[in-house]
């Protein structure tokens, strides 16, 4: 009878925790527009974690679930608007400049505020009296999405699915200095000359403001046309972000600080690799002086490749002992040698944790290098557009990339960039090395980016991680207004020194120049004397 009246209580005590499980959880708001596949995947990440977590989430984007997940409902955006991003030809992204790529982005991110919040589904939403938990949105050129944090009354958590924007730093009171800190566009390490140091601070300034008074401003416009004229400023919304989860990790970047309330989650995307199909099992295995993969991720096609570009890297593959897979979006690919293996897809997580691919030839991508650098795969790195120069120069400063210009693709350089990773035993050893501190940490990213939005759900926004600066002007922040007053004091302090000093050098001088009596009369009888002589 005792047992049974144990087993009764411990199932009681069970049910208790189930029921307290499910209070817990939260109703979240995922807000991913953009058209990238590439930024979804960490994203649907995120949001698959939350949902297993026990928390119903609700997700916004271009890229709806296959099957339905428990806790996890899409809003699909299929059909507001061309996707655009994912068939770019490498003509249309090779070696831009910063300020025509700010201005890409700028009219995409317009143009996607305009479909998205104009489409049906997205209208029912806003005029629904569902309530939220929480808003979780993507800090990428989504200004006019800042409005459903305030449309729910939730707090709000940012992701970045790159390196942290150069505009989004002050909203958190996160320094940004140009001394050490590179703009986001620029192919600048942290360790700069003078020179570069000239270039960071002068580019930074216009981008800040370029996107303040631009993007910005129209966003506001097409923010209120949707939201209500009562929308606070996009800014203000802004500055009032609870959490901003960043997909970067110091081991792979360059060390610089960061506000308590934003928070390193590089990695939240990988995951242990699954067993490869027989297709590519047997292709790498087969590799017996190892493999070379190719791929410039889901937004660039390698098939666009112009002829004499393609023409020369498959000159520079027949010449090797090494098989090539290259992600290739043709059903076929003329003057393909032997030891070349195309396909439309491939599995690149399960492909880069092969031990026998010794080689990654990437565009650069946060998302693919982040990879290469978890499994220890070395690169050629040919950065075509965005972050991917800044991505590059970092990994070629730790020794496990090299540099491959776009415009300077040819047979002889694609060879020399291979042969210098195949041959040099150093880019192999530091990958491994990086492989072991981008591992090393307390908890897995996924699992860090889950406790920090738990955080912010059980203190209600949790604004004490909010660091004062955020509220200060630029010219308080860099102390402007103090060296002014600092400066005039000394100014003032010199001219009243340089007064005194003046006053008592004429007092002293006019003293020795006066004459005394006996020089007087000495004087007059000398006078006379010259005027008996005349």
């Amino acid at each position: 009878m005792l047992q049974t009246h144990r087993i009764f209580f411990y199932i009681f005590l069970l049910t208790l925790t189930i029921l307290f499980c499910c209070v817990d959880g939260a109703r979240i708001l995922g807000v991913f527009p953009h058209l990238a596949k590439s930024h979804f995947i960490m994203d649907e990440v995120l949001m698959k974690g939350l949902a297993a977590r026990g928390h119903e989430v609700v997700v916004i984007s271009h890229f709806p679930q296959p099957k339905p997940l428990a806790n996890y409902k899409d809003i699909s955006l299929i059909g507001s608007m061309d996707n655009i991003v994912e068939s770019l030809s490498l003509d249309m992204v090779g070696g831009g400049t910063p300020f025509l790529t700010l201005w890409v982005l700028y009219s995409y991110g317009i143009k996607n505020c305009e479909a998205t919040l104009s489409f049906p589904k997205i209208q029912e939403l806003l005029k629904s009296n569902k309530k939220f938990d929480l808003v979780i949105m993507e800090l990428f050129n989504t200004e006019c999405f800042l409005g459903f944090a305030h449309k729910f009354q939730a707090p709000l958590v940012a992701v970045s699915t790159s390196y942290p924007m150069p505009w989004g730093q002050e909203r958190f009171g996160n320094p940004d200095n140009p001394a050490y800190i590179p703009v986001h566009f620029l192919a600048h390490s942290d360790k700069m000359n003078f020179y570069e140091r000239l270039l960071n601070t002068v580019a930074l300034v216009p981008i800040k403001l370029g996107y303040k008074y631009l993007v910005g401003y129209k966003s506001e416009q097409v923010a209120r046309k949707y939201f209500g004229d009562s929308l606070p400023p996009l800014e203000e919304i802004a500055r009032n972000t609870s959490l901003h989860l960043v997909n970067t990790h110091f081991s792979l970047f360059h060390s610089r600080p960061f506000v308590p309330a934003m928070v390193e989650v590089g990695g939240i995307h990988l995951s242990e690799p699954k067993k490869l199909s027989k297709e590519f099992a047997e292709f790498l295995d087969g590799a017996k002086h190892g493999v070379i993969y190719l791929s410039l991720g889901s937004t660039v096609r390698s098939d666009s490749f112009p002829e004499e570009k393609r023409l020369g890297l498959l000159q520079a593959f027949a010449q090797l002992p090494q098989k090539v897979l290259w992600k290739w979006e043709a059903d076929d690919m003329p003057e393909k040698p032997d030891n070349v293996k195309i396909a439309k897809w491939m599995p690149q997580l399960e492909i880069l944790s092969h031990p026998k691919v010794k080689v990654f030839i990437t565009h650069g991508g946060l998302m693919g290098t982040m990879e290469a650098a978890y499994f220890g795969v070395p690169m050629v790195a040919i950065p075509l557009f965005g972050d991917q120069k800044m991505n590059v120069k970092t990994f070629v400063d730790k020794g496990i990339a090299v540099k491959l210009d776009y415009n300077e693709i040819s047979k002889e350089t694609v060879l020399n960039a291979l042969k210098t990773v195949l041959e040099d035993p150093s880019y192999s050893d530091n990958a491994k090395q990086v492989a072991r501190a981008f591992r090393d940490r307390p908890l897995s990213a996924l699992d860090t980016a889950i406790y920090w939005i738990e955080y912010i759900i059980r203190h209600k926004g949790a604004h004490h991680l909010r660091s004062a600066a955020a509220d200060l002007p630029w010219y308080q922040i860099l102390l402007l207004d103090v060296i002014a007053v600092l400066l005039a004091g000394i100014i003032i302090i010199i001219y009243v020194v340089y007064i005194i000093t003046r006053t008592l050098f004429r007092v002293v001088f006019s003293k020795k120049r006066k004459p005394t009596k006996k020089s007087e009369s000495t004087n007059k009888s000398e006078k006379k004397k010259k005027v008996k002589k005349n």
